[in-house]
């Protein structure tokens, strides 16, 4: 096997020390955890960790950008993909939903996150700026598709992208406390629903003027 570069090297510790922090994380809890279990569970020393996070909130964020990559890698080629606007909703409400129910140990962590954000003001701006370049680059495919068909949606893209993104998230608090309870396909319909409904805002007859 040849000799792994030290680029290679670094890559190889932080993928480990990221799949270590999951299964830490999930085990113990945000507060709870520590560098040191995350290190020793990856098998590294904390100096190791250091020399690839400043702190588990940066560990964290590069899991998140991971996730984010993939996730958006996905709805682009679907809205870029062939069908009708019914097909590719319900296509990526699938996508989601085989998403969050392969990997529900990163669904708990996801949140866990979120609700330490509400407290803690610098990890909070950190989270939303990605937020907000995953619902930018929704956005900007939406408005590639308007443009190459003429299509209309009745609402700006970046409303349409943050509605996407609420519902996700939506679905995936519901899916997590509750389970089989709630569908799989619901936020496919969800989807399906809400694009449905923008297309009946174009159609829909302008109003008198009083």
């Amino acid at each position: 096997m040849p000799r792994l570069t030290r680029k290679e090297k670094q890559a190889h510790t932080r993928t480990c020390l990221m799949e270590s922090a999951a299964r830490v994380f999930t085990r113990r809890g945000l507060q709870q955890a520590s560098i040191d279990e995350v290190a020793e569970d990856a098998g590294y020393t904390k100096g190791a960790f250091y020399a690839n996070f400043k702190s588990k909130e940066e560990l964290f964020l590069a899991m998140l950008d991971e996730k984010f990559t993939q996730r958006i890698e996905e709805i682009e080629r679907v809205i870029a993909g062939e069908g009708t606007t019914a097909d590719k909703a319900r296509r990526a409400g699938d996508d989601f939903t085989q998403m969050i129910t392969a990997d529900p140990e990163w669904q708990r962590l996801f949140f866990e996150f979120t609700a330490y954000a509400a407290r803690n003001e610098d990890f909070r701006e950190e989270l939303v700026t990605r937020y907000r370049t995953m619902r930018d680059r929704i956005a900007a495919a939406l408005q590639a598709r308007s443009d190459e068909f003429g299509l209309e949606f009745g609402l700006p893209v970046d409303q349409i992208a943050l509605m996407t993104c609420a519902m996700a998230n939506g679905f995936a608090h519901e899916k997590l406390l509750e389970g089989d309870i709630v569908p799989d396909e619901l936020y496919g319909t969800m989807l399906v629903a809400l694009f449905t409904g923008l297309a009946s805002l174009n159609d829909a007859p302008a109003a008198a003027p009083s």
